[in-house]
């Protein structure tokens, strides 16, 4: 892969209380207790693990081509609280996605989704040179594609029977994106965001 084109692999990103740095298996204990704030691996559209599968879920981040994991961490309390990824990165159209992303449930409908997703864009955009950044998400997941929506990212459209769900069922899968081009406003939309925050 195009080293040009892919994160840095000590790359820290921080604003405000939150950090990102790559995901490990020093985050193992972090991210069980994260699973275990509102018994995440029960919603069957979202990525999140059983806390007892954890260490397979790090590992397989860490070997799957083409994707970058992070933890997501509270850097006053110290504490883990979440993880995201890019992944789908594909250099040649310098394309990459934002996924399999989720938090403890103790910090959902707080500013720790903006303050990452500003960050990620940030890094993408203005580090990597990406020309696009997309999103996808279960087309039952109304609340994902409602905090999308919000960070200002275009609907691309819908895949008909496009993954299988942790049940095993299949899912239709809606796609989202940013281009380069939209960037500088939707940064400046969400750190306007932010400010209303604090």
């Amino acid at each position: 892969m195009n080293s040009q084109f892919f994160p840095d692999p000590f790359v820290k990103l921080q604003k405000n209380n939150i950090h990102l740095e790559p995901l490990s298996l020093v985050h193992e204990e972090g991210l069980q207790q994260a699973c275990k704030d509102g018994e995440l691996w029960n919603l069957r559209i979202t990525s999140t693990p059983h806390y007892s599968q954890v260490n397979h879920y790090i590992q397989t981040a860490l070997e799957t081509r083409k994707r970058f994991a992070f933890a997501v961490i509270n850097s006053e309390k110290k504490q883990v609280i979440g993880t995201t990824s890019y992944h789908d990165i594909l250099p040649d159209v310098q394309r990459l996605e934002i996924g399999y992303t989720w938090y403890a449930k103790s910090v959902q409908k707080t500013s720790v989704n903006t303050i990452c997703k500003l960050l990620l864009l940030e890094y993408a955009f203005e580090h990597l040179q990406a020309k696009t950044v997309g999103w996808r998400t279960d087309i039952f997941n109304l609340k994902s594609q409602r905090a999308i929506e919000r960070l200002g990212a275009k609907k691309d459209g819908i895949i008909r029977g496009d993954a299988l769900r942790k049940d095993g069922t299949i899912r239709d899968t809606v796609m989202y994106s940013v281009v380069a081009g939209e960037w500088l406003n939707i940064k400046e939309h969400l750190i306007g965001l932010l400010e209303r925050r604090y």
